[in-house]
Formats: C-alpha cells, sequence, structure tokens
C-alpha cells in the first residue's frame, strides 16, 4: 500500500505534522497573552511561598526576640515557690489538732460519704497538748504523759505498746530514739520500720517479749497491725513527728507517700480508738 501511494502521502504526512506544530505556536502565544499558565502559576505560588517562610523565619530568629522568650521562661521558673522559701519568709508554726484534721478531710472527702466522713471527726479531748517548739522530745512526753513510770511498771502485754512515735523514715527513727534517753528509764523500745528489718522478725520479737515504747514509720507500724503482729489493745498516747523538717524543709505531711500512709495508719483502728478515748494523738 505504501509504495502505491508513493511520495505524496509523505508529503501530505509532513504538512499534517507541520499545520500540527503551527497550531500548538499559535495556542502558546494566545495563551502567553493572556492569563498565566496553570503550571508555571504553581512554580511562582511555591516561590513566594518558601519566600515568606523564609521572612517569618528570620523574624522569629531575631536575637532580640529569643532573648526575651527565656526572659520570660526564667521569670515563670522564678515563680514557683518551694517549701523553703515560704520557710525563709516565715517562721514555722507548730503543728495543731486542726492541722490534722482538715489533712484527713481533705485526703477522704471526695472518695468517702458524708456519714463516713463523721466518723473520722476527732473531738477536742482526743488530743494531747500540742508541742510549742520549745521542747525535747523527752521533755514533752514528760508533760503528755507525766505517769509513765507507773504505767510502765504495769504493761506486761505482749505484742502491744503504750507509746507509738511515728515519723518520716529509718534515719529519724533512730534519732528519736536517742532522744528519748532522759525520759525513757527502764523502758523498753522497740524500732518498727523496714530498712534492713524482716517484718517476720518483728512480729516474732513482739510475741516474745514485752516492749513499751515503738518509735518507727506509718507503713511498717500499719503493716504490723493488719497483719496482726501489733495490738492497740494497751496503746494509750500516739505522738506524730509533725513539726521536724528534713534537708528539703519538708515535714512528714509533705512528702506524699508518707503522709499517705500516716492517714491510712490512723484509719487502721487508731482514730477509733480516739474517739472512744483509749487513745490520744499528741503532735510533737
Amino acid at each position: 500500500m505504501a509504495d502505491d501511494l508513493g511520495d505524496e502521502w509523505w508529503e501530505e504526512a509532513a504538512g499534517d505534522a507541520a499545520a500540527a506544530e503551527h497550531v500548538e505556536e499559535v495556542k502558546e502565544n494566545e495563551e502567553s497573552d493572556g492569563e498565566p499558565k496553570p503550571k508555571k502559576t504553581k512554580k511562582v505560588d511555591q516561590s513566594t511561598k518558601k519566600k515568606k517562610k523564609q521572612v517569618k523565619e528570620c523574624i522569629l530568629s531575631k536575637p532580640g526576640e529569643e532573648k526575651v522568650e527565656k526572659t520570660e521562661k526564667k521569670s515563670r521558673k522564678r515563680k514557683k515557690k518551694t517549701i523553703t522559701d515560704v520557710l525563709a519568709t516565715s517562721a514555722p508554726k507548730p503543728g495543731t489538732p486542726e492541722d490534722l484534721q482538715n489533712l484527713i478531710e481533705q485526703y477522704y472527702k471526695k472518695t468517702r460519704s458524708v456519714i463516713e466522713m463523721e466518723e473520722f471527726k476527732l473531738p477536742d479531748n482526743c488530743f494531747a497538748k500540742e508541742n510549742d517548739l520549745t521542747h525535747t522530745l523527752s521533755s514533752y512526753l514528760r508533760e503528755i504523759c507525766p505517769k509513765w513510770s507507773k504505767l510502765s511498771k504495769n504493761h506486761k502485754g505482749k505484742k502491744s505498746v503504750l507509746l507509738l512515735v511515728v515519723c518520716s523514715s529509718a534515719l529519724r527513727t533512730l534519732e528519736l530514739i536517742k532522744l528519748t534517753n532522759a525520759f525513757k528509764g527502764d523502758t523498753k523500745i522497740m524500732k518498727l520500720f523496714a530498712k534492713h528489718l524482716k517484718i517476720k522478725d518483728q512480729i516474732k520479737w513482739l510475741e516474745n517479749n514485752v516492749v513499751h515504747l515503738g518509735v518507727g514509720t506509718p507503713e511498717r507500724i500499719k503493716a504490723l497491725i493488719e497483719q496482726d503482729g501489733l495490738s492497740l489493745q494497751s496503746l494509750k498516747y500516739l505522738v506524730l513527728d509533725w513539726n521536724w523538717r528534713d534537708k528539703k524543709q519538708r515535714r512528714m505531711v509533705d512528702i506524699p507517700e508518707v503522709k499517705k500512709s500516716m492517714v491510712e495508719l490512723l484509719e487502721s483502728g487508731l482514730i477509733a480508738a480516739c474517739r472512744n478515748g483509749s487513745v490520744k494523738i499528741a503532735l510533737f
């Protein structure tokens, strides 16, 4: 077929191709005279966006503004006050029965009913005289318990103590035991904390020996009560090491885990004993 058509077929094809090229050139010229092509507009838009971003980055990266932002962050951090800052500007105040009542109320008010909250309220006669920050531990114990020698001589019960001192740590326990030297006399004292002391060994000791005074942490004392290793039957005084502060100026109630254990210890029979009149709470 191609041979029969001869050279005319190629000339017509070439002419058609030239005509097509001419039409495309005309269209391009018309588009260039009118609105810009969509492809070119996209490229222009992207370039302008990049320029805008660069301008914004330049504005934000000014050294003056960076300094302002940093100073604002520093000023915000400075506004946060710690316990140490508060104590530096005001003298420490001794704990009061109202402080303990408020602590118990704040701890349980979201999880207990109104009727249950009534059972946590402690009358004024549940409290011994609080420490005015002038006492040593020995002088304070002699003031709240003037008949201690008679009580300790008559105490023969095992698995129980006459007086419990609750503090924040094992180290503080050892310090308090040393501070009772002028008070204890023939009193037998037991360390009630978890560090290096197994609870099974403590339970056996309480079962086989008479102990007058126990000093320890709320978590271990609570565990001994729950495991029937320590009875509250003979208990007369519960002394909370309320006013003492550690190196970070935190009281026992300022340490969340210790506060939690202390409040739960009070709930494990101590509040009921105080309401019944058999136990008095003292804030040292």
